[in-house]
């Protein structure tokens, strides 16, 4: 059965779903594969229930106190560019990433906005359309034994779990790693129960086997042949040494978990450095908790240092390691925080304003993109939408935006149906 992707400019130059002909289907898969791509992998680090900018990378020193805070300002390694006093590592870095504070849209509820900036359109809370990494998955596939896509610990969660990958199917789904900061980490159903000797391991092999003949003898049968995949799949994480190897984050030397933070935030960065550097094409860290309405800056205190060491470390140990160059990392959430501090020393959410960050894959470093006004209300110059993130990334990776993937009740459905790429981002 062939997976059907087409271009816009595919649908109009051979016309009608139905029409299509054999030679025409493989011609446009090899277009779309033969696109260029900036970046190996992607690296998002997703900030689930809201970053405020205003306490972080977009403070209004200015602003009266209700909506300026607690918090200072401080230099940067960039000339002139100023951000929260608790983001010191960060500051030191800022040369090396691009800073976005235009992020905008107009929506203000958890669900709806983290699916939308998930896939860059906007739908429904239940997650009508697929992720940015399940998406890369159905498109690029795997790069080895290792998944395609990658959660860390796993998807973002509030009432249920978001970012997935909706009308594609399980088989695109993220694997979930996890909590790497816990203690013992394992990654379930990848290390071994037990020490298994090589007979036991071609016994085991024998049986896949078995069952893979078994699933094929039935190919009508959709489940049994994802089933079927799925096994595979974990038979090979399973018995690859490789795989296996490449979620010990206990194989890191002590001082760079240290460098990273004793913490699930900073242990997850460092084991998504792990998983990129060996192949992972889309892993999304998640790092939840940004959801302030009371006490904010009591909670700020906290997370704001866990997400200055742990980021600052990531980008200088990748760049290290020559892995920023082809690496696209991307952090941001679904929207930002309300300008004026409420009545219970919190902020409520806002979709008007936020800031991203993104860095490699030939990001201009340095770059300060965008403004917002002088209470950090609403964007006033170069908004991006959730729909030009998706498209940046999508551009960057090699996956033709404007492709169609078909839904199993056989509508086609273009990946993203606006958006632009945010150009000014690359050199």
């Amino acid at each position: 059965m062939f997976n059907v992707n087409l271009s816009r400019r595919d649908f109009l130059r051979i016309g009608a779903v139905g029409g299509l002909s054999l030679p025409a289907i493989l011609q446009a898969e090899a277009r779309g594969n033969a696109r260029g791509a900036r970046a190996r992998s992607v690296l998002l680090i997703y900030l689930g229930g809201g970053l405020s900018h205003h306490d972080s990378f977009d403070p209004k020193p200015d602003a009266p106190p209700e909506v300026r805070g607690n918090y200072r300002t401080i230099g940067t390694s960039v000339a002139g560019l100023h951000i929260g006093e608790l983001l010191p590592r960060t500051a030191r870095i800022m040369h090396k990433v691009a800073l976005v504070r235009s992020g905008a849209h107009n929506n203000d509820h958890h669900e709806t906005a983290t699916n939308w900036v998930l896939c860059g359109r906007f739908g429904t809370p239940f997650g009508d359309y697929p992720a940015m990494g399940a998406v890369v998955s159905h498109q690029l596939g795997f790069r080895g034994t290792l998944p395609p896509y990658v959660s860390i610990p796993r998807n973002p969660s509030f009432t249920w779990e978001l970012g997935k990958s909706a009308f594609l199917g399980g088989r695109y789904e993220s694997f979930r790693t996890g909590d790497p900061n816990a203690s013992g980490f394992r990654v379930q159903d990848v290390a071994p129960a037990e020490n298994l000797s090589p007979r036991s391991v071609q016994r085991r092999r024998s049986l896949l086997q078995a069952v893979d003949r078994l699933a094929r003898q039935v190919e009508t049968d959709d489940q049994i042949a994802t089933y079927g995949e799925f096994q595979q799949r974990a038979a090979s994480l399973i018995l690859s040494p490789e795989a296996r190897s490449a979620f010990r984050i206990d194989l890191e030397d002590d001082r760079l978990r240290d460098r990273y933070g004793r913490n699930t935030f900073g242990q997850s960065a460092l084991l998504a450095r792990r998983l990129v550097e060996r192949g992972v094409r889309f892993v999304t860290v998640n790092y939840g908790g940004w959801d302030h309405h009371a006490r904010i800056f009591e909670s700020l205190d906290r997370k704001l240092p866990e997400f200055d060491q742990g980021f600052s470390a990531l980008v200088d140990d990748m760049e290290g390691r020559g892995l920023l160059s082809d690496t696209l990392v991307l952090v941001m959430g679904e929207f930002g925080r309300t300008p004026q501090i409420n009545r219970d020393a919190g902020r409520d959410h806002w979709g008007p304003a936020a800031s991203l960050l993104f860095a490699g894959a030939g990001v201009r470093p340095g770059l300060v993109l965008g403004q917002t006004d002088r209470r950090g209300a609403y964007v006033t110059r170069r908004p991006v939408a959730p729909a030009d993130v998706a498209y940046t990334v999508y551009e960057a990776i090699g996956v033709d935006p404007h492709r169609w993937l078909m839904h199993p009740e056989g509508r086609p459905i273009e990946i993203l149906d606006q958006g632009e790429p945010v150009r000014e981002l690359f050199a």
